[in-house]
């Protein structure tokens, strides 16, 4: 299981880390809401643990944007205990709430029932697949369908188009690609994004030239619509 803990307090990360990778869990790290939502969208994690209070854009902010594409569990952190505070971080999407000071066994146990709960609603799915107008991928299999017809497709492409149909309207530069699907991240490879790009719409889209899904968001990067 992969969590990723955010919080502007270093100290109290480390201490979070520390004691969930003891557990057994791999745990990924940011200090401020925009790594947040960055990192949500470019690793797949299990869990979020998020503090209300950080720079650049808040845990209420994170959260928001972390649920126009995913919907992993976030436990919210905050040295606000008030009804209102709490009402606001669930309005935006959070699952639980936890106020510091808190008991490192307490949120390791909110961990664990939110994990479970998540893991029963994946269960409780018919089919892992993902499928949007003509385009279908069986994540379990590891095929994509156009229109019904099976698709044959690299690993690298079907690794890019999970990840874009996974967090649709999501827009991804071409070095956030890179590193999620090549895992590294070099300049002089950029190109590799757009022929990959180029590939999947020739398999996937009625019309190449005219891509109704696989879209590119001038100047930015490219994303799946949905």
């Amino acid at each position: 299981m992969k969590i990723l803990v955010v919080d502007d307090e270093e100290l109290l990360v480390k201490g979070i880390k520390f004691n969930l990778e003891n557990d057994g869990y791999t745990v990924l790290t940011g200090s401020d809401g925009a790594q947040a939502v960055d990192l949500a969208a470019s690793e797949h994690v299990d869990l979020i643990v998020l503090d209300l209070m950080m720079p650049k854009l808040d845990g209420l902010g994170a959260c928001r944007k972390i649920r126009e594409f995913s919907d992993v569990p976030i436990i919210m952190l905050t040295a606000k205990s008030g009804d209102m505070d709490k009402l606001m971080g669930f309005e935006h999407g959070a699952d639980d709430y936890l106020t510091k000071p808190f008991n490192i066994l307490e949120l390791k146990a909110r961990i664990r029932a939110l994990l479970r709960r998540s893991s029963a609603a994946r269960r409780a799915e018919p089919e892992n697949r993902l499928e949007c107008g003509h385009i279908t991928l069986d994540r379990d299999a590891r095929n994509a369908y156009n229109a019904g017809r099976l698709v044959e497709l690299t690993a690298k492409e079907f690794d890019l188009i999970e990840l874009l149909m996974r967090n649709p309207n999501r827009v991804y530069s071409r070095e956030m690609l890179l590193n999620s699907i090549w895992g590294y991240d070099i300049s002089s490879d950029i190109r590799t994004v757009d022929v990959h790009i180029r590939r999947l719409r020739e398999k996937l889209e009625r019309n190449p030239a005219e891509p109704e899904y696989i879209l590119t968001k001038w100047g930015v990067g490219y994303y799946f619509k949905q």
